[in-house]
């Protein structure tokens, strides 16, 4: 028996912690001496002495894994013993989850809540620049609330659901406040952004039919303004602005019918018309969250007070054993408020009395913000992931830094396999103390949604941040997510189990040839965080809500043997970029296919990738003359060979997509000339001449791969 089995079996150490205590020991065969005859020298005693310490200090100290809530290997269970249908293995019951606090079935009672418990404490962080965070207390924000709802009501506005007010602003307090202030009064909130356009900025505001918005910057209102200008939004009739306003504008305004307020006035007219707060009820309209509408006019998801409670607090009930928000506990803003996943998030935060602090607006300065922060909560999307993977790499610029790196993640990784995360090991004082420094050096908890990312990326960042990052799916219709890592569940490559409030089901495909009896199938969501529909428009909210309620999401899920879900696959061919922008690659296609010199082409992307890349055939009929008008000459085939003939090719794609208004990620930026068109006969067309997306992305998988692995964009 060696030394080591012997201190392993007498102090109880099993597995990776033995193997990582046993590396600081020496390895002495106990047959070397016997306790019989064995005569110890004082400098042995003291030996001894020492590692009996030192044993004792690692038994007291040693990390311990982060308990899983539940059997890790059967994280969902079946619900009418359907194994297509599954639901969390934290509820008792098939029962599901619609709030998590008796108090708590609004997002009005949830701000109350953290008001309880904070009170003067700390809410909502702003700083200007060089300078530290100042905060609005809890108390302070309620009554700028109460005082700006009661404002929006001597307007004209009712407390009532139907009363849709717009906010449009980039993230800062005082659109928490203005979306508190409408909760306050049970009045309905729309988000507006810039990245809508003009054209579907103005359906939103006549569909929603918003009289007031309320904005951040003239340049934002003055955009409003000229849509009514040009005879669109009629019913707008008042825009009440944070910043400083020039009287040029204020006339401009005037001669289209619309007033001009800033927010103090408005504030100022609340304190002289105070009105009793007039709370929501669960089944209340909180929000009406515009989609991108890459296919067409932007859909506005209804989503109820209900709703929100009972995703909020599925995620509260997943983190209760091994996450719990503290009061002292710090978001930072920065992901836009216009979507529902950095609202969820905030909401969550207020429900405990934690703060949240928001970034300077200029995306460039985030990492100075974070560092002056220092959020112990870090709501991220894959890109940004990403870039702080590939910015850790590059860090190790030698051969030694970079074997030192290596060797350090796989320790750190070693113990993530046995269920510990911690950010006090030696590797992370001698390695990983910088990295985590750069994001504020008191990171407990990350998030990210919207996009997948790389297990690869995931498993890294878990190992260098030394905190708990967990993955979530789900789509602004179920809320924010229906799916979410285990607590303990460490590994990549799927997107968790159900949340509490959320049953999972897969349905057959059978043109894609998936069926639920293997396991796979198109992702249908149904429960309380599920929306009401899309503002008025049935047949649109006929075809994502089928006639049992279920939520038909587009994505294309695989159960897991552990009950966890992975994404393999998109129904409408829509998908993700990794920064989270949808992509419609058909329409994409429509466009290029006015290019003379192509033929065919497919779009192809990626959710671990950034950008578009193409497979382009060229006619054969055109391309030689137009190739030769440009100084190319030789075969077709020699043509679709040559590396400058394609940039040509593709600079041409570039122009006629920015005259037809594709947007710069919905571009493609490299392609691969292909001589053979699609066809029916080898496969990648359907009868219909249809292209068999799947069959061209398995058939031309090599150069995409390559145009990818290029990074040169």
């Amino acid at each position: 028996m060696h030394f080591q089995e012997w201190f392993r079996s007498s102090a109880g150490v099993k597995g990776p912690e033995s193997e990582n205590l046993w590396s600081l020991l020496p390895s002495l065969p106990l047959s070397s001496f016997s306790l019989s005859s064995l005569s110890l020298s004082s400098s042995s005693l003291l030996g001894l002495g020492a590692l009996a310490s030192l044993t004792a200090y690692w038994l007291v100290t040693r990390p311990r894994p982060t308990r899983p809530p539940c059997d890790l290997q059967a994280q969902s269970v079946a619900v009418d013993g359907d194994p297509s249908c599954r639901r969390s293995a934290l509820l008792k019951d098939d029962s599901l989850m619609e709030y998590y606090y008796e108090d708590t079935r609004t997002v009005f009672d949830m701000f109350r809540r953290g008001l309880r418990i904070a009170g003067d404490g700390p809410c909502l962080g702003f700083r200007k620049p060089g300078q530290p965070y100042q905060w609005i207390s809890y108390n302070e924000v309620l009554e700028q609330a109460q005082v700006l709802g009661s404002g929006l009501m001597a307007k004209g506005c009712r407390p009532n659901p139907q009363q849709l007010i717009g906010i449009f602003a980039q993230n800062r307090p005082e659109w928490i406040i203005s979306e508190l202030a409408c909760y306050t009064y049970s009045m309905a909130v729309v988000p507006l952004y810039d990245t809508l356009g003009p054209e579907a900025m103005v359906h939103i505001l006549d569909l929603a039919e918003i009289s007031l918005v309320l904005c951040d910057r003239e340049e934002k209102a003055a955009a409003l303004l000229e849509n009514k200008e040009r005879g669109g939004t009629p019913k707008l009739s008042c825009l009440v602005l944070f910043n400083d306003f020039s009287d040029a504008f204020v006339q401009r305004a005037k001669n289209c019918d619309v007033e001009v307020l800033k927010l103090d006035q408005l504030m100022d007219l609340g304190r002289q018309n105070l009105k009793d707060p007039v709370p929501p009820q669960p089944q209340d309209l909180a929000v009406v969250c515009f989609t991108s509408g890459t296919t067409g006019k932007p859909k506005g998801a209804m989503i109820t007070h209900g709703n929100i409670a009972s995703n909020t607090s599925s995620v509260i009930k997943i983190l209760e054993g091994s996450f719990v928000i503290q009061q002292d506990d710090v978001s930072i803003s920065y992901l836009p408020l216009a979507h529902m996943f950095e609202r969820m998030i905030q909401v969550t935060m207020f429900c405990h009395g934690a703060r949240v602090g928001f970034y300077q607006g200029d995306i460039s300065l985030l990492m100075d913000d974070i560092k002056t922060l220092k959020p112990t909560f870090f709501p991220v999307v894959p890109r940004l992931l990403n870039r702080i993977y590939d910015k850790i790499l590059g860090s190790a610029t030698s051969p030694l830094r970079r074997a030192l790196l290596r060797f350090a993640v796989r320790r750190k990784q070693a113990e993530l396999s046995s269920g510990v995360v911690r950010n006090n090991s030696l590797w992370d004082k001698l390695v990983f103390n910088r990295i985590q420094a750069s994001l504020g050096g008191n990171l407990r908890f990350a998030l990210t949604a919207s996009a997948p990312i790389s297990p690869t990326v995931l498993s890294f960042l878990r190992a260098t941040l030394g905190c708990l990052i967990f993955e979530g799916y789900g789509q602004t219709e179920c809320t924010a997510g229906c799916t979410f890592s285990m607590p303990g569940d460490w590994t990549g490559g799927h997107v968790g189990a159900p949340l509490p409030c959320a049953k999972v089901k897969l349905v057959d495909i059978p043109e894609m040839n998936y069926y639920a009896k293997n396991g796979d199938g198109e992702i249908c969501i149904s429960g309380p965080s599920v929306f009401r529909g899309y503002l008025k428009d049935p047949e649109k909210t006929a075809e994502a809500l089928d006639s049992d309620g279920w939520l038909h999401s587009g994505d294309v899920g695989q159960w897991l043997p552990n009950g966890t879900l992975r994404i393999i696959d998109r129904k409408k061919h829509i998908f993700k970029l990794s920064q989270g922008e949808y992509i419609a690659p058909e329409k994409i296609e429509n466009v290029y296919l006015r290019c003379v010199p192509v033929l065919q082409v497919f779009v192809h992307g990626d959710s671990l990738q950034s950008y578009l890349v193409g497979i382009v055939v060229p006619d054969p009929e055109v391309l030689v003359d137009w190739a030769k008008a440009r100084g190319f000459v030789g075969s077709y085939e020699e043509l679709c060979q040559n590396p400058d003939l394609k940039n040509a090719v593709l600079e041409d794609m570039k122009a006629v997509g920015k005259k037809a208004g594709l947007k710069s990620f919905e571009q493609v930026k490299d392609l691969h000339l292909h001589p053979k068109a699609f066809s029916v006969a080898n496969g990648l067309l359907t009868p219909t001449l249809k292209s068999r997306r799947a069959d061209i992305r398995r058939t031309f998988q090599i150069q995409i791969s390559s145009m990818y692995s290029q990074a040169a964009f």
